[in-house]
């Protein structure tokens, strides 16, 4: 038998339906590390978020941050709360500051259709949109965040930033990810989403994107226009593999996917830089229905099963792959069977959601 591998996932619930969704995510992940048998997992929670600034004056203690140094990886729920906010304005976002903190500057959002879940496109090729949008998450004109500059009143400005150390790892690993896609079935196409006709920091962008480009000849690589792929994502989705943009274009792009997927909370994404990285739902808080029942966690769930692909891979464990493929199994095979969460307009809650997929596991169909 194999030797069982432990991992210490730093957990930060966060607030509002985060922390309504994580504790079913680490019974998910609990019950495949048992059924298992090679790895294992030391669940360390910390508080940090919007109550945690509210009661403790910060939003990621330090605690929580030295926990997520330590860690073999991250583990989000949502963060943040509209009624609570910096002395500027700005709301509180600690997910944003362990992204500049850790280095994280890719950040990964796939984008997936599940069985009997609504399309929002009439065409059948939208049943089975299959693509992944990856945002650069420390630049761009995120860089400018705290750093912006009103003046007398009259006048606001923040900068963007584009640099070639940042791109040349993203791009990298933008053309990556294609290539394991291109050996399980997808096209091998990665898309530079730019304005590179407009600014000097787009142009000088797309430059280094098709440098990287001539060192993955194996991998097609095109450029198109933030404008142009806004209209073609509800016009012809499927024909797009792999796209890497800008921080603010990759934040805007990401949320027209998970419409496609059928809501917010059924995106999940990670933030990865070369040493550490984050996995969290793209969905917020979610305010109305926090402490209803009503909070969907397949985006949570899928972004575990994110986080188990990159363990795996980091690693060489192919267990932790298998399980992560499980996982997306049970999901699509519990929607097949008619799961519909209140998102979609379904009566299905949190609880039953997780029960759902929970028992999807054990059928022999997501076992092989």
């Amino acid at each position: 038998m194999s030797k069982n591998v432990k991992f210490r996932i730093a957990v930060l619930p966060g607030d509002g339906i985060g922390c309504e969704v994580m504790p079913p995510c680490l019974a998910l992940l609990d019950q495949l590390a048992r059924e298992s048998g090679e790895f294992s997992f030391d669940f360390q929670e910390h508080q940090a978020g919007a109550f945690a600034y509210k009661e403790t004056g910060s939003a990621l203690p330090a605690s929580a941050l030295a926990a997520a140094r330590n860690a073999d990886a991250i583990l989000l729920g949502a963060m943040g709360w509209p009624d609570i906010r910096y002395p500027d304005g700005t709301e509180i976002a600690p997910q944003l500051d362990l992204r500049f903190e850790l280095g994280l500057y890719a950040g990964v959002r796939p984008v997936r259709t599940f069985p009997n879940v609504r399309r929002i496109l009439a065409d059948d090729r939208a049943a089975n949109l299959d693509f992944v949008i990856i945002r650069e998450s420390t630049e761009g004109l995120f860089a400018s965040r705290g750093k912006g500059v009103v003046r007398d009143d009259q006048e606001a400005s923040d900068t963007m930033v584009i640099t070639r150390a940042v791109c040349e790892s993203l791009f990298d690993m933008a053309f990556a990810i294609a290539r394991e896609r291109k050996r399980r079935g997808s096209p091998g196409i990665v898309t530079c989403v730019d304005k590179a006709n407009v600014f000097a920091s787009f142009a000088f962008f797309r430059k280094i994107f098709l440098e990287r480009a001539a060192l993955n000849p194996d991998i097609e690589a095109r450029c198109a226009y933030v404008d142009a792929v806004a209209l073609y994502l509800v016009t012809k989705p499927w024909e797009f593999d792999v796209l890497v943009t800008e921080n603010m274009f990759g934040d805007i792009l990401s949320d027209l996917g998970a419409g496609l997927m059928g809501g917010m909370g059924f995106a999940p994404s990670a933030d990865i830089g070369d040493r550490y990285a984050v996995f969290q739902p793209c969905h917020g808080t979610a305010p109305d229905i926090t402490g209803t029942g009503k909070a969907n966690p397949i985006a949570t769930f899928l972004s575990a099963a994110m986080m188990l692909d990159w363990l795996g891979q980091k690693h060489e464990l192919s267990a932790m792959n298998h399980a992560a493929k499980r996982i997306r199994v049970a999901i699509d095979s519990a929607f097949a069977s008619g799961m519909k969460p209140f998102e979609i307009g379904g009566t299905a809650t949190t609880k039953d959601v997780t029960e759902t997929v929970l028992g999807a596991l054990e059928t022999d169909a997501v076992q092989a």
